[in-house]
């Protein structure tokens, strides 16, 4: 059983590709963040998908009243479905190989990276902040802290 914190605070080289995916070594803590992270990806994606807007002008404050706006709905509830099958696969890879904890991990950091580089190429005119450009100031930190402490070793 891990303990809740790390017993060493040095993070593992290997951590990110175990060569046992199936063994966690990391602290628990990360374990239950991971967790929460993914719910709350799964109830994005759910959102996006079944919405009657899939979110792009009632939470992304995008103006979907235009020219095209079904075509940003179509868009937005596409995004939904392609969330949703990313998540499942973490799901998948959080309840049966707990030892890619840290993969997950940073496949959660990259993302919003990615997202940020996608709408500087491809800029996305909104009425207001959405919440997802907004909380990324808070997500990126805490699932790289997260990362961090999942690379450690917290064996009792």
């Amino acid at each position: 059983m891990n303990s809740i914190l790390p017993t060493s605070w040095i993070p593992r080289p290997t951590g990110l590709l175990p060569s046992d995916p199936t063994h966690y070594r990391g602290p628990a803590i990360a374990g239950w963040i991971t967790t929460i992270l993914l719910v709350v990806i799964t109830a994005r994606s759910l959102v996006h998908l079944f919405s009657p807007d899939g979110g792009a002008q009632s939470i992304a404050t995008i103006d979907t009243s235009v020219a095209g706006g079904g075509n940003i709905i179509a868009i937005f509830g596409q995004w939904g479905a392609s969330q949703l099958l990313l998540v499942g696969a973490l799901w998948i890879l959080r309840l049966r190989y707990r030892g890619l904890i840290p993969f997950i991990l940073f496949v959660l950091l990259l993302e919003p990276f990615l997202r940020s580089l996608s709408g500087h190429l491809k800029p996305l005119v909104t009425l207001g902040t959405a919440p997802g450009a907004a909380l990324n100031w808070v997500a990126v930190p805490v699932v790289a802290v997260t990362l961090y402490l999942a690379l450690c070793t917290a064996r009792k």
